[in-house]
């Protein structure tokens, strides 16, 4: 899918859920958090990946994570007990594309595909406003948490990732 419709796709459910953002125009090369944290100014406590994580024997077992920049995603205890299973990783970038129409850098929980759980870390709802990927790599949105609570597939979730080591 191209970028343009992903964009699209992503500004019409934004709109339908009413979730009020800013749009920050993004150099795709800097597309990835740490680049696009030291490029804007933004510090990795303030950004939000949007990670998408599968099921390792069950086909078409998957989710979508939003966790803090600098922190880790625990997709071994609390992402598979979520999802029901008992193996899962990161989706390969092919993979995160398959799923979502969206490039790593660019993966946003807005205008995911209805049937995939968005899974929130209790610690992105601390923070004032969070950046996350807009729907491309040209694209990133700026809001705050609370908005995230208006995406009906979305849950918090305690515990679903752990500070990075420094």
């Amino acid at each position: 899918m191209a970028d343009e419709a992903v964009e699209a796709r992503v500004r019409s459910q934004l709109a339908e859920l009413g979730i009020e953002h800013d749009v920050l125009p993004c150099d795709p090369e800097f597309a990835d958090t740490a680049a696009f944290c030291a490029r804007y100014g933004y510090d990795a406590q303030d950004s939000a990946n949007t990670i998408v994580v599968a099921a390792r024997r069950e086909p078409g077992v998957a989710c979508a994570c939003v966790v803090l920049a600098n922190t880790r995603l625990d997709v071994n205890h609390a992402v598979c007990g979520l999802l029901g299973v008992r193996k899962a990783s990161f989706a390969a970038a092919e993979q995160t594309r398959e799923l979502t129409g969206m490039a790593i850098g660019g993966v946003t929980p807005f205008g995911l595909p209805p049937l995939l759980p968005v899974y929130v870390d209790s610690l992105v709802m601390q923070r004032p406003f969070v950046i996350l990927g807009g729907g491309s790599r040209s694209m990133k949105l700026r809001l705050q948490p609370d908005e995230l609570r208006k995406l009906p597939s979305a849950r918090v979730v305690d515990g679903l990732a752990t500070p990075a080591p420094r």
